[in-house]
């Protein structure tokens, strides 16, 4: 459904462009022409250049430290970067041109697989890169597409469940799971609500609102409402993990968590990090972005062995 939605956004944008382009360039206002294509083109960076506005001024008080400027600065230019290549790219049009890598092979019993776990908003091709280099060094993988893309967060626990099931089916071992952005509290949800135990091996949380985003005070989808700082369903999700204990250990004590001062929709910064999880700070990275940082990359590659 994202697919289809991102695909036609990126046709409109495209033949909105094309049409003003075309109009004034028969009126001979080539300058016109050339603005007015390059604006309705990179506009969503002038959005993201609002983001980072409010990101200043909203992290003055916090753990981590706050961002320069010039860090500011270079995020939005990642950002503006990274962002047409997964919404207007790899997400309308890529999305299945990396299948999960679960061949039925005997060489592939004992090792151990990863379940990628994508955003708000997004689908599977958000983990292109990811899913490339995985199968380039034989790893067993599974990618989901959560879906209803605006309903409830507790809605795709059957998703995770499904998608780790068939990697343990291949693998006979538990997981790695990895969650970017909202995608690390559907993982979260999934291991308290469900029967998860020993069948998760680590947790790796990238920019995961896990208590909830001040942008979110905007957001009026049912997910959006749930990563609202200080949601009802945040507090209910904390309070059903404290009493889901596995091997007397908090379910936190398995995951690591990637945050940064720079992150243009997960702030303020210690929104994204968990007591009791190992956290680290992506200095200078925006959020999209955040996800192909290769220090998020080698800490999964770690935890497969």
């Amino acid at each position: 459904m994202v697919a289809r939605m991102q695909k036609v956004l990126a046709m409109m944008l495209l033949a909105s462009a094309f049409g003003w382009t075309a109009y004034f360039l028969s009126m001979q206002h080539p300058l016109l022409a050339g603005l007015g294509a390059t604006t309705i083109l990179l506009g969503y960076a002038l959005v993201l250049a609002a983001e980072f506005v409010i990101l200043h001024f909203v992290q003055t008080d916090d753990a981590a430290p706050r961002p320069t400027v010039a860090q500011l600065f270079v995020a939005w230019w990642l950002e503006a970067t990274t962002a047409p290549r997964v919404f207007l790219w790899r997400q309308p049009f890529r999305s299945r041109v990396e299948p999960d890598h679960l061949p039925p092979s005997p060489t592939l019993q004992g090792r151990r697989g990863v379940v990628l776990v994508h955003g708000f908003f997004c689908n599977r091709g958000l983990w292109n890169p990811w899913m490339r280099a995985l199968r380039a060094r034989g790893v067993p993988f599974a990618a989901v597409n959560l879906e209803p893309v605006l309903g409830s967060i507790d809605r795709y626990a059957d998703l995770i469940d499904a998608a780790v099931a068939r990697v343990e089916a291949v693998t006979g071992r538990p997981v790695v799971l990895v969650g970017h952005s909202m995608g690390g509290l559907a993982i979260r949800t999934w291991m308290a609500h469900l029967p998860a135990g020993g069948r998760v091996h680590r947790v790796i949380t990238i920019g995961t609102p896990h208590h909830g985003t001040w942008l979110a005070r905007h957001g009026h989808t049912t997910n959006g409402r749930q990563m609202r700082q200080a949601s009802p369903w945040l507090a209910a999700l904390a309070a059903t993990e404290a009493a889901a204990r596995d091997e007397a250990a908090p379910i936190q004590a398995r995951f690591t968590c990637f945050f940064g001062h720079c992150d243009n929709i997960v702030f303020p910064a210690a929104s994204a990090t968990l007591a009791g999880a190992r956290n680290v700070h992506l200095p200078g990275t925006p959020h999209v972005h955040m996800a192909f940082h290769p220090e998020v990359f080698d800490e999964a590659l770690r935890w497969l062995g």
